[in-house]
């Protein structure tokens, strides 16, 4: 395990299913639409104020969440092996088409 990092940030992906704890989706995006608490939105690389202190959403199942974040599913070619491989290349797919 990396130092400061929990059990989930190492965790390999499973095939179907994102990384509890990892919030790479949370982060590295740029979100156009409102969020509760960010009513502009929010900029690629920011942390999004909905993301609790394990990494997980506190909208998931809330009607309230953005549309864009109940559309986004794991994608092992995207999210990676690990938690920095997601970070890296949300970051650098946001790059190439913001």
């Amino acid at each position: 395990m990396t130092a400061g990092a929990t059990p989930a940030d190492d965790a390999p992906a499973s095939a179907a299913a994102c990384r509890p704890g990892c919030g790479a989706c949370c982060i590295a995006p740029s979100i156009s639409t409102p969020i509760p608490g960010m009513p502009d939105g929010k900029p690629a690389g920011v942390r999004c104020v909905q993301l609790d202190e394990d990494n997980l959403c506190r909208l998931f199942g809330d009607p309230r969440r953005p549309a864009v974040c109940e559309r986004f599913g794991f994608d092992a070619a995207l999210c990676g092996e690990r938690r920095e491989q997601a970070l890296e290349r949300i970051a650098a797919l946001e790059s190439a088409t913001g």
